[in-house]
C-alpha cells in the first residue's frame, strides 16, 4: 500500500531536492531527473548511482534469505517478538496523530502490529523481504538508511528493532545522523539492539544454553536458522558507553533505558520452544508444507513446517494462542525484574532536542 500522504514528506535521495513530481507509475526528481517507480506495494527510493562500502547481506543475499526465512506470513506478536512489541508500545506512547518511521523494517512486522495506533506508519528497508500483510497495510519504501528519502523533520517518532548490531561504526553514525535529520524537534526514537557485554546473571542464563546444546548434540533440533539470521552481526557498539556516545554524536539525547537480562527468555527460546518446534515439525498434519524450499537444511525445514502449522493454530485465537501469550508474559518478566541491570541487550529511548 502506498499512502499518498507520504508524497509531501519525500525528497530525492540522489540529489536532495524536494518536492518530487508524481507521475502515473512513479516519482521523478525535476532537477536530476532520477526516476523512482511504484513497485508491487512499495516505492523504490534507493539513491541512483550511489556506491557504498558496506552492503547488508539482506540485500546481497536477498533471494537466498527469501527462501530460508519464511517471511511472507506474519504470526501474532508473541514470544520474543511480542516482548519487543509490547515494550515498543509502552515506551513510545503512540498517538493517533503520529507520523512514524520503522527505519530498517525488515518484514515490517512491527510496523504492521502498530499501524492502527498511529496516523501514518512508514516502513523503510533496502531489502524488499516485506510480509504480505505489510504490503497490504503499511506504506513501504525501499531505501538506504544512510541517505533517507525524506525531508528534514518529517516524523514524530522513529523506531529501529534489531538493526544497529548489523552495522560497522561508520554506518551506525550515518544511520543515526539521518534518523535525527528526519525526526522532528522533540520527537523520539526507540532502538532495540545489543552489545558484547555479559549479564551479571549470565551463569544462570547459560544453564538454558547448555541444556539446548545437549538437545542439539542428541539431534533433537538445531539452531541453523538462527545462525543464518545472526550471521552478519558485528556489534560495533561493544559497550553501553559506545551506545550512548553514538546517539549523542547524532544529537539524540537518551531519555530511558531498559536492559533485557534474558533469564526466562533464554529457557523459552533455547529449550521450550525448540522442543515444541521439533515435535510439531515432525508430526504430519493437514497444514500444507510441500512448498518448503528443497535446499534448506533438515532442521530449518522442520522449523519452517512447525512455524507454519503454529500460525494456523494462532489464527484461531484458541488455547495455543493464550498459552503462548502466557509464555510471552513470562519472558517479559526479564524486563520488569532485571531491566535495571546492565547487560548486552537493551531498549533505549532517545529524544531530538528542541531548538
Amino acid at each position: 500500500m502506498i499512502d499518498h500522504r507520504i508524497f509531501p514528506l519525500l525528497r530525492c535521495p540522489t540529489c536532495g531536492l524536494r518536492p518530487l513530481i508524481v507521475e502515473d507509475h512513479g516519482l521523478r526528481c525535476p532537477r536530476c531527473q532520477a526516476y523512482y517507480p511504484f513497485c508491487d506495494g512499495y516505492l523504490d527510493l534507493m539513491p541512483r548511482g550511489a556506491a557504498f562500502d558496506y552492503v547488508s547481506k539482506y540485500v546481497t543475499d536477498e533471494e537466498q534469505l527469501a527462501a530460508e526465512l519464511d517471511y511472507r506470513e506474519l504470526a501474532p506478536p508473541l514470544l520474543a517478538a511480542g516482548v519487543r512489541d509490547r515494550t515498543l508500545r509502552r515506551l513510545m506512547r503512540w498517538r493517533k496523530t503520529d507520523v512514524v518511521l520503522d527505519n530498517g523494517c525488515g518484514t515490517a512486522k512491527y510496523a504492521v502490529w502498530n499501524a492502527k495506533y498511529v496516523g501514518l506508519m512508514v516502513g523503510s528497508d533496502p531489502a524488499t523481504l516485506f510480509a504480505d500483510e505489510a504490503v497490504r497495510t503499511v506504506t513501504l519504501v525501499k531505501a538506504d538508511s544512510r541517505v533517507l528519502p525524506f525531508a528534514d523533520n518529517s516524523f514524530d517518532k522513529v523506531f529501529a528493532i534489531d538493526i544497529l548490531e548489523h552495522f560497522p561504526l561508520p554506518v551506525i553514525d550515518a544511520y543515526l545522523a539521518e534518523t535525527a535529520r528526519v525526526l522532528r524537534p522533540g520527537g523520539r526514537m526507540l532502538a532495540f539492539s545489543n552489545t558484547r557485554e555479559r549479564s551479571p546473571i549470565q551463569p544462570l542464563i547459560d544453564v538454558s544454553r547448555k541444556i539446548g546444546r545437549l538437545f542439539v548434540k542428541a539431534g533433537v533440533y538445531d539452531f541453523e536458522r538462527e545462525k543464518l539470521r545472526k550471521s552478519d552481526h558485528i556489534k560495533a557498539l561493544a559497550t553501553w558507553e559506545d551506545v550512548v556516545a553514538a546517539f549523542e554524536r547524532a544529537g539524540l539525547r537518551p531519555v530511558k533505558v531498559v536492559f533485557w537480562n534474558s533469564l526466562f527468555t533464554t529457557f523459552v527460546e533455547h529449550v521450550l520452544m525448540k522442543l515444541g518446534e521439533a515435535v510439531i515439525g515432525r508430526v504430519r498434519g493437514r497444514t500444507p508444507t510441500t512448498d518448503v524450499p528443497a535446499r534448506v537444511s533438515a532442521g530449518t525445514a522442520r522449523e519452517i513446517r512447525a512455524r507454519r502449522r503454529m500460525r494456523g493454530y494462532l489464527r484461531q485465537k484458541g488455547p495455543v494462542y493464550y498459552a503462548l501469550l502466557a509464555v510471552t508474559l513470562l519472558m517479559e518478566l526479564d524486563l520488569w525484574l532485571f531491566g535495571w541491570m546492565r547487560c548486552g541487550s537493551y531498549f533505549i529511548l532517545v529524544e531530538k532536542p528542541r531548538a
